[in-house]
């Protein structure tokens, strides 16, 4: 049984490679099996179930229970969370084939990642997405550093309202990151305190350089422990 310490972290990180399917849908809890069979494309239905048993199978190796029968309730706005053992946070996120998982104690924890797709449209989403200050640094940065730097400050900004469980329909304008540094934030949206008071950790892989992504909780981070998962 794993545990863990306060003000730690853990991010489980591995590939979503094909899957067999028989094996992996006795994880899942009835109504996901449901849901899964509902699921028309077999490439989502797939990745569904994928997903849905790697988070299970994560969160058994913590609580000592079968993962089928955890109990993951879904606030209003979607997030996820643990109907019998409250204190245990966890939150995931995946684009592409990557999938990371962040798990923590007692607070609000936010994790988000995506590949650095050059986009056509991205002054438009940052001029959407980011508020007069984020969207002048990044017209004034060069060329060739955009697009990181776009997706540096959408990561923290999605990590930051997942962690809330609020969401984009917080407003990402409302998640300012801090200009000159970018592991801070300089504001936010009042009823969640102080910006101070949330810590960003930066994500980044040596084998995987388009993959960017931030983990965010609402307590000092003394340490964020790192695993792979093996199929």
């Amino acid at each position: 049984m794993l545990a863990i310490n306060p003000q730690q972290i853990d991010v489980w990180h591995g590939d979503l490679t094909p899957i067999d399917q028989p094996l992996y849908l006795p994880l899942l809890a009835s109504h996901e099996r449901d849901h899964a069979q509902n699921l028309t494309q077999p490439a989502i239905r797939q990745r569904y179930i994928q997903v849905r048993a790697t988070l299970r199978s994560l969160l058994s190796r913590y609580l000592n229970q079968a993962p089928e029968s955890i109990d993951i309730r879904s606030n209003q706005h979607g997030k996820p969370y643990l109907q019998d053992y409250p204190e245990l946070v966890f939150n995931l996120s995946h684009s592409g084939d990557y999938l990371v998982i962040a798990l923590a104690n007692r607070c609000q924890l936010g994790i988000d990642i995506e590949l650095c797709k050059v986009r056509a449209n991205l002054a438009l989403m940052v001029n959407k997405c980011f508020n007069q200050t984020e969207a002048a640094y990044w017209q004034s940065l060069p060329e060739h550093q955009k697009n990181s730097v776009f997706y540096q400050f959408w990561t923290r900004k999605e990590a930051f309202v997942k962690a809330t469980g609020r969401g984009i329909a917080l407003g990402l304008q409302q998640c300012v990151i801090d200009v000159e540094n970018h592991n801070q934030f300089q504001s936010l949206p009042a009823a969640y305190g102080e910006a101070s008071i949330w810590q960003i950790t930066p994500i980044a892989f040596a084998n995987k350089p388009l993959l960017i992504g931030a983990v965010v909780a609402d307590q000092a981070i003394a340490s964020v422990n790192w695993h792979t998962w093996v199929e």
